[in-house]
């Protein structure tokens, strides 16, 4: 019997993607790189400074703080949108002419440039004449996010679960969608509750599903820059000064080139590293 021979051609269609992607990719890297270890006063001339500028980094108070406030977000980000996005998925309908418009619905926050989504909830939630903010208001509840910070906080927190919920939606939607009925037939003869199926069933079959939106929302929020400067601009004070927007400020505010590009850098490790747990942790049974 002849061995079986494997056509390497196809390379040659995917080497010219490669190298553009590797192209795009590498050299604003290495301009970066380039910037985080040296120091300059204009007029294209330099001065080695080694390891300086990390050292500075991770050793500033205001790094930490930004941080913190990129972790808590974050986190709370996760913690509200893949329950309520499966939630929803697990309340739409699986046939007939309301799926079309459920999955309409549901795709149109994500079409909405994210400055556009800032500049909506910026008006929406002024506590004079924004919608959000008088209903607040009127409830007897002291609301303004230009100047309170847990205000601010809650604001931008409901915009993002507003914006990109409907994404853990759409991809819970597809994963149960996938399911074959069997299962269901199979959990119906046994008497199976509504909770049996999602737990045994139907958890189960979205792991890898759920994987994909932990790991896109993580990268997403964890990067978040346009919607909550539009919002908030960062404040009031420093209390929404994420990750992003502190490096936008000391690299185009302050045009401390050297301390940013140091940033930048931990910046990409960190969630560099974060993606590569996550994914471990949540792939590890399956391996299994």
């Amino acid at each position: 019997m002849a061995a079986k021979t494997t056509n390497q051609k196809a390379w040659f269609f995917i080497i010219p993607v490669i190298a553009l992607v590797a192209f795009n990719a590498l050299i604003p890297l290495m301009t970066v790189v380039n910037y985080s270890v040296q120091e300059t006063f204009g007029n294209n001339v330099f001065f080695w400074e080694g390891v300086k500028w990390f050292e500075q980094v991770l050793h500033s108070p205001r790094f930490h703080a930004s941080l913190l406030r990129q972790f808590a977000f974050t986190f709370i980000i996760l913690a509200i949108e893949i329950p309520f996005g499966v939630a929803v998925a697990l309340s739409m309908p699986r046939q007939g002419p309301w799926v079309s418009v459920c999955l309409v619905l549901m795709a149109l926050p994500l079409l909405i440039p994210w400055n556009v989504v800032g500049a909506m909830w910026n008006i929406f939630a002024l506590p004079d004449i924004g919608f959000l903010g008088r209903v607040i208001n009127g409830m007897g509840i002291d609301y303004n996010f230009t100047q309170q910070p847990v205000a601010a906080w809650f604001t931008t927190i409901l915009m993002d679960v507003w914006h990109w919920t409907s994404l853990v939606v759409l991809l819970a939607y597809a994963g149960l969608r996938s399911i074959p009925d069997a299962f269901y037939q199979a959990a119906k003869i046994d008497g199976a509750k509504p909770w049996a199926v999602f737990r045994y069933i139907q958890l189960p079959k979205l792991k890898r599903v759920l994987t994909i939106a932990v790991l896109l929302r993580f990268m997403d929020s964890f990067m978040i820059y346009t919607e909550p400067f539009v919002l908030t601009g960062g404040g009031p004070g420093n209390s929404t000064t994420f990750l992003s927007i502190d490096l936008v400020k000391i690299a185009l505010g302050q045009f401390d080139l050297g301390p940013a590009a140091a940033m930048s850098l931990i910046y990409f490790l960190i969630v560099l590293l974060l993606c590569w747990v996550f994914y471990t942790l949540m792939m590890k049974d399956e391996e299994q």
